[in-house]
Order: C-alpha cells, then sequence, then structure tokens
C-alpha cells in the first residue's frame, strides 16, 4: 500500500513547440496546443504546412468514461484553407460539460487536396479546475483499487480522515454487498459549496456535492470544520459510483430504492431520526409502496425522507435476511436486463409486491416489540433544515433520472444546520 502527498498546480496546456515537427506524406504538423478555461471551455489549436493546399482539419476525440461502446466525437476546426494553416476548434462546455478531473483523448486529422491524410499521436487532456492549488492524497486500496483525494484547504490530516472515512465504506461495500470498484476513483474536495458550484456549468443553488457515475469522479464542498459530515457524504456517493459500475448495462437500470439503500446502509451511521419516522409511520399505515418507491422520490420534503428512511429499511431487510451472495445476484439480474419484478423473483422467489408484504411484516413485528433498554425511539418530528435537505434531494433524484445515471447529486445544509454523523 503506498501513499504519498504533493502539492499541484493543474494548468492544463499540452504544446508541441516550434522546434518539433510531426509529418507524414506531405503533411507538416509545426505546433499545436490546447488550453483550457475551466469551467466554460476548452480550446484547441493546430499549425500545419504541405506542398498541397490543406482541405480538412478534424478533432476527433473519445472521453474516459463508461460506455456501451467505444465512442468517437469529432469537432470541425475554423480555418482558411492553404498550404500553412493556423487551425482551432473550441469546445464549448455549456452544450456538453465535462466535471473537474475528467479526462479526454484527443488527435488531428489532418487531409491536402491530393489526398495525403495524416493523423497526429493521441494526446491526453485533462480538464482540471486550475482556480486552485490542489493537494493530493492517493491510497491502494487491497482488494479495491486506487483512491485519489484531491483539495487545497485543510491539513494533510484533514485529507487522510477523508481517506480512511471512504476505504472503510470501501471495504464495507465489498463485504456486506459483494461491489467493488473497478477502476481509479478521484474526489476533488472543495473548501464550500460555493466553490464546488463553481466547478459546474449548471448546478442547483442547494447542491453541495456532485458524483459523476460514469466518470468515476466525485465533487463536493467540505469546509475542513464539518468533517464528520464529509465523511458520511463521501461514503455515501463512492457507493453510488461503485453500484453504478458493478450493475452498467444498456438492458436496465437499478429502482431508486435499491440505489438509494445501498448508499444509505453504507454509510458510517444513519440519522436515528429516519427511524423514528418510519415507526411513526407504520404505526399510521401510511407507508410508500416498495413499488412506488422505484421511480423517483416526491419532492415534498416529508414523502422524500419517508422514502429515504423506507429505503434504507427494505435493503436492510434483504441483507439482513438472505446475506451478501443474494444481493450481489440481484445486482447481477438487474444487470442483465430483467425487470424489477423477474429480477426479485429469480433470486428471492418474490416479486416486487411479495418483497412489499414481506418487508411491512418485519416493520409491524419491530413495532410491537418493547423499547430498547436505552429509551424510547427518537420523537418523530424532524428538523425543517433537515426536511429542507431531503427536499432537494428528490429534486436531485428526478433530475438524475432524466441523465440515465450520469451523475448523483447530494446536498449540503448550511453550515448552522449541518446534521454530523458519527
Amino acid at each position: 500500500m503506498t501513499r504519498y502527498i504533493v502539492l499541484m498546480t493543474l494548468t492544463l496546456l499540452f504544446w508541441l513547440g516550434p522546434g518539433s515537427v510531426a509529418a507524414a506524406d506531405g503533411i507538416t504538423v509545426t505546433g499545436s496546443t490546447v488550453v483550457v478555461d475551466f469551467p466554460s471551455q476548452a480550446v484547441f489549436t493546430i499549425r500545419a504546412e504541405s506542398s498541397a493546399q490543406i482541405v480538412d482539419i478534424r478533432l476527433d476525440y473519445r472521453v474516459d468514461k463508461l460506455n456501451y461502446a467505444d465512442v468517437v466525437s469529432e469537432g470541425w476546426a475554423d480555418f482558411t484553407p492553404g498550404d500553412t494553416v493556423d487551425a482551432s476548434w473550441i469546445w464549448d462546455m455549456r452544450n456538453s460539460s465535462l466535471p473537474p478531473g475528467a479526462e479526454v483523448t484527443y488527435w488531428w486529422v489532418i487531409e491536402d487536396a491530393d489526398g495525403s491524410q495524416f493523423q497526429t499521436a493521441p494526446e491526453v487532456m485533462q480538464f482540471d479546475d486550475d482556480r486552485y492549488s490542489w493537494y493530493s492524497l492517493t491510497d491502494t486500496v487491497p482488494q479495491v483499487g486506487e483512491l485519489a483525494i484531491f483539495w487545497y484547504q485543510g491539513t494533510e490530516s484533514f485529507a487522510q480522515q477523508l481517506m480512511n472515512a471512504c476505504e472503510a465504506g470501501l471495504n464495507t461495500l465489498t463485504q456486506d454487498i459483494g461491489a467493488y470498484p473497478e477502476r481509479p476513483i478521484r474526489i476533488y474536495v472543495y473548501a464550500s459549496a460555493d466553490d464546488m458550484q463553481g466547478a459546474l456549468i449548471s448546478s442547483n443553488e442547494w447542491s453541495g456535492g456532485v458524483a459523476f457515475t460514469d466518470f468515476g469522479l466525485i465533487a463536493i464542498g467540505i469546509p475542513p470544520s464539518q468533517l464528520d459530515w464529509g465523511k458520511g457524504a463521501l461514503v455515501h456517493e463512492l457507493t453510488h459510483l461503485v453500484v453504478r459500475e458493478a450493475t452498467f448495462s444498456p438492458y436496465g437500470q437499478l429502482p431508486i430504492w435499491l440505489d438509494e439503500g445501498l448508499a444509505m446502509y453504507n454509510e458510517a451511521g444513519v440519522d436515528p431520526s429516519l427511524d423514528a419516522s418510519l415507526r411513526g409511520t407504520v404505526a399510521g399505515t401510511d407507508l410508500i409502496s416498495v413499488r412506488t418507491l422505484c421511480s423517483p422520490f416526491s419532492a415534498y420534503s416529508d414523502k422524500a425522507y419517508l422514502s429515504y428512511a423506507e429505503s434504507y429499511s427494505i435493503v436492510k431487510y434483504l441483507l439482513d435476511s438472505y446475506g451478501q451472495d443474494k444481493m450481489l445476484d440481484l445486482l447481477s439480474a438487474l444487470k442483465q436486463g430483467n425487470t424489477y419484478d423477474e429480477a426479485l423473483t429469480e433470486v428471492y422467489g418474490f416479486d416486487i409486491d411479495g418483497l412489499d408484504a414481506n418487508w411491512r411484516a418485519t416493520l409491524t413485528s419491530d413495532t410491537a416489540a418493547p423499547a430498547s433498554p436505552a429509551g424510547p425511539p427518537p420523537a418523530t418530528s424532524f428538523p425543517p433544515a433537515l426536511l429542507a435537505v431531503l427536499a432537494g434531494l428528490a429534486v436531485a433524484l428526478t433530475s438524475w433520472s432524466a441523465l440515465h445515471l450520469e451523475k448523483r447529486t447530494w446536498q449540503r445544509p448550511p453550515a448552522s444546520t449541518v446534521q454530523h454523523k458519527t
């Protein structure tokens, strides 16, 4: 296991200098640059010469992300045809934004009037947020893989505690669920939610963190003074990344209750008021059905809060009653394109309605049991600030559904109302 920490200044400028020459079939490339104006655009330029008039220049590029096929995109350069040309192509991130830390492999294709064609060697552009001077902490977790944290405010101890929480969460995920990451994970820790939002072309004003599941990236605002909250939030988002990777396929997707329930189950601690809310609802027989929880959660704060409480409870019921292997089998069945009913029936022997009935029966039994020696359950009311948090999460889930699982959003409550988890 190796650990290291370095100071990084992320200035993105790749240059084939004037003394360097790349040539083939009569076409010569004498200079090439890419300059990133984070987060709004990346400007690619190239200078080329040929004995015949250059008539076509294109930039081909491939974004490093989960894809169902090898996708190569193309940008048509702006230039005036001639024997010597300066061409450029501007990637406007307002049309297709990249998250901080995304990597893009690119190469130029040039053609002249004689039909000669030249393709430059592939280069890598890393779309880093160069507004800050970043420190990095990287670790290789046994049986899990590489994990890197980037931050610019706070001590090394601050980053190390976040790293420890992430490692513990990944190990728990591997042991309890059987899923683990197969590609490196990078986490960008901003000093505030405002700083983090400045890294994104579009974000909700309440958003304190975003998990870009297809990129293996997380951007999140964690002030050093809110370390405890940050640990839980990071583990939650890491779970989304790993589960997304484990079930990635063009054939189906996870029900929301399963995705959110797994993320909450993997956190170091769950807010006790979730259980209180669930118990109070059981007594009132006003539970949301498991089938309804397959879709994005309600935007109403009380319904959203109950949706998260139920999701956690359902996943805990499945894991406690049937174990890790069955959960991994369920994820595999969904990955293969089975419907929710088919996957549950294949793995557990009951469909969604059967799961609903079996799970509700355990709640009724638990509710009837005497209070634990530690005292009665917490009050069923919960702070308005926390309700606002979950209302935001419900809106995020609706947006996420429309984006085909490409990013997950986690809201950070105001500093004065952060719910610390231990």
